[in-house]
């Protein structure tokens, strides 16, 4: 088996990658920076013990010098690590100028699999029906995915594997269902019956397929760009209920128009851009990856949604 070096493994997407790799045997590395791995790490690319045999490298994507050597004896990077939301310069310095430096250090040390987890962000706003990537084209709007496609530029000229997934829910999100409750919690109606469709995936699920990317032979990727979502769209308003019964909102009766919603989140100082998202469809083909991986997909959001929902409520009241 080969050594599997994952970045962000700290992160929520990284953890659940870090205990998918470890099933398989192999040399695991753990790169982080951030206090869930062991304090007890060196700060060098040696890096120390770790759970289940995996060793903890310290290094962090915004101080190059800290990258060199992370990479020697590796055979397959899975770059998880990203900077989500904050000001341009943070995106710009871990996604953009952090990716370009790990990849050249990954090609420096002859690293032969690359996959990035990357998002369909890259897309800006917009809706989407059933679309496969070589059918969209990238409009990033925010630092974020402006810098996460810069990322993408960077391991797809190394040849690399780039996985676009959409809404990840499940234990360790932060951002989804946290942003969805903070709406529920807002608006006092529905919006106008929250009829769009969304791809969405559970993180287990996307680790799986992050893990089988990399380990796949080279002639089973017949792209360098995927979707890595469930073949199920789910309806908004499916989303939302469950959303609501997990986190105890009662549900509204009556309804509003978007541009009601808006103004509504607007006077609360709630950003209204995730509006947008749930009231237009957000759906992606990703067919080629299943088939690729020669996986099956998982039973989809009305199983695995309450798997995570404990999870979620002690999240939410915790914070």
């Amino acid at each position: 088996m080969p050594t599997i070096l994952i970045t962000g493994a700290a992160g929520f997407v990284g953890g659940h990658v870090a205990r998918e790799a470890a099933r398989h045997r192999g040399d695991l590395r753990l790169m982080s920076h951030r206090s869930p791995l062991p304090d007890s790490a060196p700060p060098s690319h040696q890096g120390s013990p770790a759970r289940d045999g995996a060793r903890v490298v310290r290094a962090d994507l915004t101080d190059p010098a800290s990258l060199r050597g992370v990479c020697d004896g590796v055979d397959v990077l899975i770059h998880c690590a990203s900077q989500i939301g904050g000001d341009a310069e943070a995106n710009e310095a871990v996604n953009a100028r952090g990716t370009a430096a790990l990849i050249e250090e990954a090609r420096r040390a002859g690293v032969t699999r690359i996959v990035q987890l990357s998002t369909a962000s890259v897309y800006g706003r917009g809706t989407f029906r059933g679309d496969r990537p070589e059918e969209l084209t990238r409009n990033p709007r925010s630092p974020t995915s402006l810098t996460r496609a810069t990322a993408e530029d960077a391991v797809l000229a190394a040849g690399g594997v780039v996985l676009r997934p959409h809404l990840v829910y499940g234990e360790g999100d932060r951002w989804v269902v946290p942003g969805l409750t903070r709406i529920l919690r807002t608006l006092p109606g529905t919006v106008e019956g929250w009829s769009a469709r969304t791809s969405v995936i559970a993180v287990s699920e996307l680790a799986a397929l992050l893990v089988a990317a990399a380990l796949a032979p080279a002639a089973d990727l017949t792209a360098s760009v995927y979707h890595a979502t469930h073949p199920e769209p789910v309806p908004v308003g499916t989303l939302l209920r469950a959303v609501a019964e997990c986190t105890g909102i009662d549900w509204p009766d009556r309804e509003l128009t978007a541009g009601q919603a808006r103004a509504v989140l607007v006077e609360k100082g709630v950003p209204p851009s995730g509006l947008d998202m749930f009231t237009t469809d957000h759906v992606f083909d990703s067919a080629r990856l299943w088939a690729d991986l020669r996986r099956a997909p998982g039973a989809g959001f009305d199983t695995d949604f309450p798997l995570a929902a404990p999870w979620y409520r002690k999240a939410l009241q915790a914070g």
